[in-house]
């Protein structure tokens, strides 16, 4: 046995053969790109996790309000129903504390970001409203014209769309005939 050591079991640098340099660049060019792609990667999650948790603040009462539109519809029905001119004292009273219910239950809706939407007049928003039908009338086109059932919407999202009439223009003179005998 010599003390010479083995060609196969050196090392580059011990066998005075460098490594090749162009591999030694393209190992290093590939673990950037691995590492910048991974902080890429690292960074898109952090949003979308903060972006999940902005959404989840922001609508964690949606499915709570969805449940509590129905006492909101049946308090505007009431309240439509109900006389507007009564004699009877208890039922003047009653009316007022609809009233009163109707605009607390609003307000708290509104304080947390739950807004009721679909009021006569406006544009026709395929986001927010349902056209259930369509009629002539004196408004412009694509206008509603009446609110079968208001809608509701959380921050940017619709839970409820109105369901509205839509106008559909305004009504054609009937064309005079002159009927020559």
């Amino acid at each position: 046995m010599s003390n010479e050591p083995n060609a196969e079991t050196q090392s580059p640098a011990e066998s005075g053969q460098p490594k090749d340099m162009a591999a030694l660049e393209a190992e290093l060019v590939k673990a950037r790109d691995d590492m910048l792609r991974a902080l890429a990667e690292a960074e898109n999650t952090r949003r979308r996790a903060e972006r999940q948790a902005a959404d989840a603040r922001a609508y964690a009462i949606d499915r709570f309000a969805n449940d509590l539109l129905p006492v909101a519809d049946t308090l505007t029905r009431a309240l439509q129903a109900a006389p507007k001119e009564s004699a009877d004292e208890a039922v003047r009273s009653l009316i007022t504390g609809l009233e009163m219910t109707e605009r607390s239950l609003l307000d708290t809706f509104a304080r947390h970001g739950l807004k009721r939407v679909g009021a006569q007049g406006e544009p026709f928003d395929p986001n927010i409203h349902q056209a259930v039908a369509q009629a002539p009338s004196e408004h412009p086109a694509g206008a509603v014209i009446e609110v079968m059932q208001p809608g509701y919407v959380l921050g940017e999202r619709t839970l409820r769309a109105a369901m509205v009439l839509v106008s559909a223009g305004g009504v054609a003179p009937a064309a005079s005939v002159d009927i020559k005998v």
